[in-house]
């Protein structure tokens, strides 16, 4: 780890003590000491006003970070701190897409793709699809049961009989 991201790393250690205001102001003075097309700056920019509620701010941020090709995990977490945002910003579609979009680098976020991929179906209305997709990504962690919780999970959005299947 570089020295510039233990002191990011430090600050959000920090943070519930800082508050919202001085944990913008020091990411944002970390930020502008690198150079513009380093997309760590943006990303952290927008985190740390994403983390004050702030969502408007933040989108735009997460954009350029992720347009500067922001990679490998950090990637991953820009795409669901922004699927996050724009779900509070009341476009829980584009939040799905967001999350599709990294679904298969997610790694061990994996769980974390799932749970704001069920919050966004939720905010659009499709609670059953919602919590099959929380369900399903909780079964592996159970210790029994796991089959059992799994296939429920799928029957809540499996379609009647000749109909299309929809949801998750």
């Amino acid at each position: 780890m570089d020295d510039w991201q233990r002191r990011v790393d430090e600050i959000w250690d920090a943070a519930s003590e800082l508050g919202e205001h001085e944990v913008i102001v020091r990411i944002d003075a970390l930020a502008a000491e690198l150079p513009d097309d380093d997309p760590r700056g943006p990303f952290e920019a927008a985190g740390a006003r994403d983390s004050a509620g702030l969502e408007e701010e933040a989108e735009p941020r997460y954009r350029r970070a992720l347009e500067l090709g922001l990679s490998g995990r950090a990637r991953v977490e820009a795409h669901i701190q922004l699927a996050s945002t724009i779900r509070n910003l009341g476009r829980p579609g584009e939040s799905l897409a967001l999350l599709d979009e990294v679904a298969g680098d997610a790694g061990d976020l994996a769980d974390a793709v799932a749970a704001f991929r069920a919050l966004a179906l939720a905010s659009m209305g499709d609670e059953d699809a919602a919590a099959s997709v929380a369900l399903i990504a909780l079964a592996p962690h159970l210790t029994q049961y796991r089959r059992a919780v799994e296939g429920y999970a799928r029957e809540l959005v499996a379609p009647p009989a000749g109909a299309p299947r929809t949801g998750a």
